[in-house]
């Protein structure tokens, strides 16, 4: 072992080794990039499910906006009121740029007959009126 060691430093001295990293100090670095890593994603998982749920109540409050001013806008109407008319240049609109997307996990609609409709938000199979920002917990 020692005869080894005195050829190393030999060639190391006469330039003919190269110096570099050994195979364990290798995997030693990989192994904390990678727990560097997973702790990361596991930090960055509830930033993500935050912001799902602040997602779903703004889109649930600019429904609910673009459907108060439609109302106030066209007070003789008394039938349903589609969300996808909110979209459109009748009456006065549009009221919505576009209507909110569905593949969020939760889904934003209108019920009830205007003056009197209120917006909902389905997540999952849990329907409910839009109330505020405690609405979208589950989302």
């Amino acid at each position: 072992m020692i005869e080894r060691y005195r050829e190393i430093r030999r060639q190391k001295a006469a330039g003919e080794r190269e110096s570099g990293f050994t195979l364990i100090e290798l995997l030693i670095v990989i192994v904390v990039m990678g727990i560097l890593a997973a702790v990361v994603i596991f930090a960055l998982g509830g930033v993500t499910g935050s912001s799902q749920v602040s997602a779903c109540n703004t889109d649930a409050k600019t429904v609910q906006l673009a459907l108060t001013a439609y109302e106030n806008q066209n007070p003789s109407v008394t039938s349903q009121v589609a969300i996808s008319s909110l979209t459109t240049t009748a009456n006065g609109g549009p009221y919505l740029q576009s209507i909110p997307a569905t593949g969020n996990g939760y889904s934003i609609g209108v019920t009830g007959n205007a003056p009197n409709e209120s917006v909902t938000v389905t997540i999952g199979t849990v329907t409910a009126t839009y109330t505020g920002s405690a609405q979208c917990v589950g989302a």
